[in-house]
């Protein structure tokens, strides 16, 4: 068992909460539907547009829809978790968790690991399934070469990690232009292949996803393969292993996985539909600023400064 890392406000729409007391809580439900309300507001200049507002004036076209080639149905019992799979990052491990999940090698696996502010992690409790046609070893995709090709929107802020950090189709992203390198970064809900230490060994078999503070120091030194894009409630929840690393001591505390599907294989009537905000877009420069200047009115004090790890990614039902 690897142990690593060591535009409408009609459809709802997923964004981390703010603090507030119950009776503020309540008040601000009974008054309106957040993103309603908001655009109702008086006008404001661009600058002290709230978060509300930029998705209320949002277009069709600033959103996009999931590729089913590349988006898994993690099936628990207590319901699904969707993620999205990061190809241009790490298209070989991609490719191998698709080839796994094909042949239902997650089938009936479980979450052996639930370490507090770190990450939950799933696997094989054997071990002993066989991998069928899936590589056993891969080389180690912690960076990818730096292309022009590749997306990238960077933020305005100085990042402790890396020269320049951002986004990159909708995932959080870094990148070194002296080295020439680019990668993904542990944000919460990104999607990791747990490694041994021996750098090729993360082949997909075993996945974590990142459910604490961001443990950015894990960056380049493991595989980012994608990020969960519904469902997080489901595995930030679970309850937290006792023993070492978090991982489960007794194996009636594993949470079973029922099955992993390639939406791609899925029945159209049984697909998770969702949209995700474009990272590429004006929309998404706008929505950068109105979290770098919180202009809600609970808010007093504006921080000016916006860490990766703490950009929203809205996700809609269409």
């Amino acid at each position: 068992m690897n142990v690593s890392p060591g535009a409408r406000a009609e459809p709802p729409i997923r964004l981390p909460g703010t603090i507030l007391s119950a009776a503020a809580v309540a008040a601000f439900w009974t008054a309106a539907a957040w993103a309603g309300a908001e655009a109702a507001a008086p006008a404001q200049s661009p600058a002290a547009r709230t978060l509300a507002d930029v998705l209320a004036a949002a277009g069709p076209t600033d959103w996009r829809a999931l590729d089913p080639d590349h988006t898994l149905y993690l099936e628990l019992d207590s319901g699904r978790i969707v993620i999205e799979l990061a190809p241009q990052f790490a298209p070989e491990h991609a490719a191998n968790i698709l080839r796994l999940a094909r042949q239902g090698y997650y089938d009936g696996l479980a979450i052996v690991r639930s370490q507090d502010n770190f990450v939950v992690q799933w696997g094989d409790p054997g071990p002993g399934r066989s991998l069928g046609d899936a590589r056993a070893t891969l080389p180690p995709e912690f960076t990818v070469p730096l292309d022009a090709r590749l997306p990238f929107t960077r933020l305005p802020d100085p990042d402790g990690y890396a020269p320049e950090v951002g986004f990159s189709g909708g995932f959080p992203a870094a990148r070194d232009p002296m080295l020439g390198r680019a990668w993904l970064a542990h944000c919460y809900a990104m999607v990791g292949a747990g490694r041994d230490n021996a750098v090729d060994s993360g082949n997909g078999a075993e996945l974590y996803v990142v459910i604490g503070h961001a443990p950015r120091q894990l960056d380049r030194n493991i595989a980012l393969v994608g990020r969960v894009v519904q469902g997080m409630e489901r595995l930030a929840t679970l309850p937290r292993g006792s023993g070492s690393l978090g991982f489960y001591e007794q194996p009636a505390q594993h949470v079973p996985i029922r099955r992993v599907r390639v939406a791609a294989d899925v029945p159209a009537a049984e697909h998770t539909r969702l949209e995700v905000l474009r990272t590429d877009t004006a929309t998404f420069d706008a929505l950068v600023e109105a979290r770098r200047n919180r202009r809600d009115e609970w808010y007093k004090v504006p921080a000016g400064y916006i860490d990766l790890c703490n950009v929203p990614i809205p996700v809609r039902t269409p």
